[in-house]
């Protein structure tokens, strides 16, 4: 009575071998699987940009199709220059204004405020950061470049590349000036 059920269990192994040799063999290939790809988001130089953008940084905009699309109402920023400012000056135009020297030069971006202090130009401009996907970032540890106009009505930013180095007065006559002063970081977004 044992020998037959021997030999049915022994038609039966090599079965039950190769299907369990099946289970251990799909398990394998779904753990593989779960662990991350070289080139996964995770690991994504750029993704890793962007989250560190949005870390440290205010998105102030981004640039779709070459037009600037604001993500902070206007008159929020004509309120946080104003505070920036913190003299006085009444802020009426906020932009966003492209520097570029050469069309093979990367543009730099810069948040710009300018109004009057007493009847006196002032202008003041933030350097902003570009992410990967266009958007415009304004980092508190940014520096701020301050235009205080004597006797112009309107004073200029003069670059050197993409770097604000000076300024001009719109109409020189004598005993006019622009004055540049610049500070190491800003308190725009608090």
């Amino acid at each position: 009575m044992c020998l037959p059920l021997f030999r049915r269990f022994r038609r039966i192994l090599p079965g039950l071998l190769l299907a369990s040799a099946g289970l251990l063999s799909s398990c394998e290939t779904s753990r593989r699987q779960s662990f991350p790809e070289v080139s996964s988001p995770v690991n994504d130089p750029t993704k890793t940009e962007q989250r560190q953008l949005e870390a440290t940084s205010k998105l102030v905009a981004d640039i779709a199709e070459g037009k600037t699309q604001y993500s902070i109402p206007r008159d929020q920023l004509t309120h946080n220059f104003i505070r920036e400012f913190a003299d006085g000056t009444v802020v009426d135009k906020v932009m966003i204004r492209k520097v570029q020297e050469r069309p093979k030069d990367a543009p730099v971006y810069y948040l710009v405020g300018l109004g009057l202090k007493d009847g006196m130009f002032r202008g003041m401009a933030i350097p902003l950061r570009k992410s990967s996907d266009n958007s415009l970032y304004l980092s508190s540890n940014t520096e701020r470049y301050i235009l205080e106009g004597v006797g112009c009505t309107f004073c200029f930013f003069n670059f050197q590349g993409n770097k604000i180095v000076g300024t001009t007065c719109e109409e020189n006559t004598g005993g006019s000036s622009c004055d540049l002063t610049v500070k190491d970081n800003n308190t725009f977004f608090r």
